[in-house]
């Protein structure tokens, strides 16, 4: 059996969040939800345009572009979709697939287009009935490469008509109707809806019980039995955690066997206290939780190193990290890629909110866009020409010095590394 995806739907009116394709009542906060499906199990995002107008359209694009810059897992959307325009524009915003309407005429055509600009890869198709399916099998089957289902009472009765893998919609979290869902057809990848997408939902939970009726999902898995780990005289084994994005060691904790199930059975980082003599799940009170990204083993399996998900801080002094008691330090010329950049950064944020006689960072704020923008192309213009000479040393500095005024372009218009690098990262 195939891994089975567990998907939350987002409707879209207006660039809001709404509860449904009927009720058009504002739902949960959206970026605070799209923020917690990176963390607590979802598999991927549906998202519906509810739109009947290009200028609504457009604004919930927006939406869109930002639930991607949001989201670390793969996001689909559908929704107003006319032509291959549409198509492009929905790819463009960061999403993984787009969802056609098969109840709309065009949407067959448009399924061959996009496949072929696109890939199929690309290309899904929400269904209402089987009509389509029977009259357009040899072109769907040809450029779809996922149906989503809305209609229940179709559940089990695809694989009869088409070999097309596909996800049913069904708005429920009762363990054994979603069981009996995913066990009904071998082509079922997952199950999507409002009730999964809930916050409060428990998906954890409900993946680890999925696995124990013999229903794979993306529940973790350790590939070394807890037999295999050198434990210390308490029997427990240390953990140094890491924030997954910054690498910064947060603090260092201790795991005995239950420990270190119950992190995998629920997601989030739980230790032994030696302290209370008591299992505990961080952030269970404070709200301070740590997600899990991933464990890893060093090379005497006889410390993890924890990447997490940091709600909060770490440390129970209100400090990001337990580490920042510092013994001693030497002085350093700072090498590290990024923090390089952040210092720079960082220095050149400050030129603006406090200016410094003199500065010349200062003078191209001060003389404004166009200014900044001429240097950014002047720069740019000594990078072409120094990729001419043979010597590698001239090009270097020629960007260093445009990264600089780069930087000065982004302060100038409120951009972060962080918005750049999200951006990349979708690419």
């Amino acid at each position: 059996m195939n891994r089975k995806s567990l998907i939350a739907i987002i409707y879209l009116k207006d660039g809001c969040a709404v509860k449904s394709f009927s009720d058009l009542s504002p739902a949960q906060d959206l970026f605070s939800a799209v923020k917690c499906y990176n963390d607590n199990g979802i598999d991927k995002i549906f998202v519906f345009d509810l739109s009947q107008e290009d200028n609504e359209h457009e604004k919930n694009l927006h939406t869109l572009k930002e639930i991607n810059r949001i989201s670390e897992i793969p996001v689909y959307a559908g929704g107003n979709i006319n032509r291959l325009e549409d198509i492009k524009k929905i790819l463009y915003t960061g999403c993984k697939k787009v969802i056609l309407n098969s109840l709309k005429y065009v949407s067959t055509e448009l399924a061959k287009e996009g496949a072929m600009r696109f890939g199929k890869d690309k290309i899904t198709m929400s269904l209402f009935n089987v009509d389509i399916l029977f009259k357009q099998k040899e072109l769907m089957e040809e450029h779809i490469s996922e149906l989503v289902i809305l209609n229940p009472k179709l559940i089990g009765t695809i694989e009869n008509v088409t070999e097309i893998p596909y996800i049913p919609v069904v708005d429920t979290m009762d363990k054994d109707r979603i069981c009996e869902i995913l066990q009904s057809d071998n082509t079922i990848e997952g199950i999507a809806g409002s009730a999964l997408g809930d916050i409060h939902a428990d998906i954890m939970g409900l993946k680890d019980a999925l696995a124990q009726r013999g229903i794979p999902t993306g529940r973790l898995t350790s590939s070394l039995h807890w037999s295999d780990f050198k434990l210390n005289s308490d029997g427990l084994i240390p953990v140094i955690v890491q924030d997954y994005k910054t690498e910064e060691v947060l603090m260092l904790a201790y795991m005995n066997e239950e420990a270190f199930q119950t992190t995998l059975s629920i997601g989030k980082m739980t230790y032994w206290s030696r302290s209370r003599n008591e299992l505990w799940t961080k952030g269970l009170t404070s709200g301070h939780i740590q997600y899990v990204k991933s464990l890893t083993l060093d090379c005497d399996n006889d410390t993890i190193l924890a990447k997490v998900s940091q709600i909060g801080a770490a440390c129970h002094t209100g400090n990001p990290t337990c580490f920042f008691k510092e013994l001693v330090a030497e002085e350093y010329l700072e090498k590290n890629p990024l923090k390089v950049f952040e210092n720079e950064f960082k220095i050149i944020q400050d030129r603006k909110l406090h200016p410094k006689e003199g500065s010349y960072t200062n003078y191209l704020f001060d003389k404004g866009i166009d200014k900044i923008l001429k240097k950014v192309g002047e720069e740019a213009t000594e990078i072409v020409i120094a990729a001419k000479n043979p010597d590698p040393e001239e090009i270097k500095y020629e960007i260093a010095d445009f990264l600089y005024h780069i930087m000065v372009l982004m302060v100038d218009k409120g951009l972060t590394w962080d918005d750049v690098i999200e951006e990349l990262s979708q690419r």
